[in-house]
């Protein structure tokens, strides 16, 4: 079972290496909506300033993921999984000059997955 509120596919995986050996440490910052629809957004570490409101899901690729609190209660339920497609992604995500962009897909957690996931958050 796997409870993990967000993952990455192989190919998300090796876009990130990329990404830190060309930019060094990362973060992701899962938007949320408006102008660049809701994508995660790939910064090199520190340089999007995370607030009290803001929610670490956990990492992928050994990189910090992040999300609002108030879009975490709509997302609580599934569990993210970062993939990464051809095409053009936000113009302040890292991977946009790659002619790659990050995608978020998700799947809906199990009544039993949840149910570890709300012991653990207590």
């Amino acid at each position: 079972m796997d409870t993990r509120k967000v993952i990455a596919t192989e190919a998300a995986l090796q876009l990130i290496e990329k990404l830190r050996s060309l930019h060094g440490p990362l973060m992701f910052h899962q938007s949320g909506g408006c102008c660049d629809g809701s994508a995660p957004m790939c910064y090199p570490q520190g340089e999007f300033k995370v607030g009290s409101q803001d929610v670490q899901l956990g990492e992928i690729g050994g990189c910090p993921f992040y999300m609002s609190r108030s879009q975490y209660e709509y997302w609580r339920h599934t569990q993210l999984i970062i993939d990464a497609v051809p095409g053009r992604g936000s113009g302040f995500s890292l991977e946009s000059p790659e002619g790659m962009r990050f995608l978020t897909r998700s799947r809906p957690f199990t009544d039993e997955e949840m149910e570890e996931i709300d012991r653990a958050e207590g």
